[in-house]
């Protein structure tokens, strides 16, 4: 019969798979800033009403830079996987741990047995008829998760703004702390009448 792997083990699998997705999502942010540069998104298109190049934007850069984003995003999907299914395996290894020990450890990732509950940033302008408006997202919110984003990881709003231009037209989990209740809302940054994907200003708490 196989032993079964210890907590140890599983640690060091886990976190070794952590820094393998680290390094997948500075590449996506490096891609990110080439499209950003060019003043494109995942979605725009690359020529004009005539079917010509658009003078202003690299087209080699942008499709390979969307190309790759697009990979790397399969990537990380498959990566998160691996890494909920660790911490899962982390849990059953020793039951007697909770969050906090594994935070300490340096495993700090969204799972069925990781709840996050602290804000990190505060929305205070909402748009009507933005698509924050649509989602249900209000004045005064706290997000607590923003797509992957959570405040274990946060860093800078530049985090936010780099999930919202690679999740243009596709759905972002984001949960939000109001008042003294929690709620999470499906959350489609994508071009509107008004300014950004989002129509909504968020600040750092």
């Amino acid at each position: 019969m196989r032993d079964q792997p210890d907590q140890g083990s599983i640690r060091a699998q886990v976190l070794e798979l952590m820094k393998q997705k680290d390094k997948i999502e500075d590449e996506i942010k490096e891609l990110t800033g080439i499209l950003t540069q060019n003043g494109v998104g995942m979605n725009d298109p690359l020529v004009d009403d005539e079917g010509f190049p658009i003078s202003s934007i690299d087209i080699y850069q942008v499709r390979h830079a969307r190309h790759r984003i697009i990979c790397l995003q399969n990537d990380h999907k498959s990566l998160m996987k691996r890494i909920e299914n660790g911490l899962q395996g982390y849990y059953s290894a020793s039951s007697s741990e909770n969050v906090m020990d594994t935070q300490s450890c340096g495993i700090n990732m969204r799972s069925e047995n990781i709840i996050h509950i602290t804000p990190f940033a505060k929305v205070t302008i909402v748009s009507g008829g933005s698509p924050a408006d649509y989602a249900g997202i209000k004045t005064d919110d706290e997000i607590v998760e923003f797509g992957s984003v959570n405040s274990s990881n946060f860093k800078a709003i530049t985090d936010i703004a780099t999930v919202v231009q690679h999740s243009e037209g596709s759905s972002v989990s984001v949960k939000v702390k109001r008042g003294e209740r929690f709620a999470t809302v499906n959350l489609i940054p994508k071009k509107w009448a008004g300014r950004g994907l989002l129509g909504c200003n968020i600040v750092v708490l």
